[in-house]
């Protein structure tokens, strides 16, 4: 994620933020969760991606 530029981490921040909220919205919904841990590891990748987005902003500081 390191080798990401700042627009291809935008876009993927975009994505998982969406695909965060699908997942949440169908367990909501009463849907059958097929990978009960994926919630967890798209948060993980949604924080990974904004401490760097925050690491690069310092360091240009």
């Amino acid at each position: 994620m390191r080798k990401l530029n700042p627009e291809d981490s935008e876009k993927k921040l975009n994505e998982l933020k969406l695909e965060l909220l699908k997942e949440r919205g169908n367990i909501e919904m009463g849907g059958n969760v097929k990978n009960p841990g994926k919630i967890k590891i798209i948060r993980r990748d949604i924080a990974r991606i904004l401490t760097l987005k925050r690491e690069k902003e310092k360091r240009y500081e």
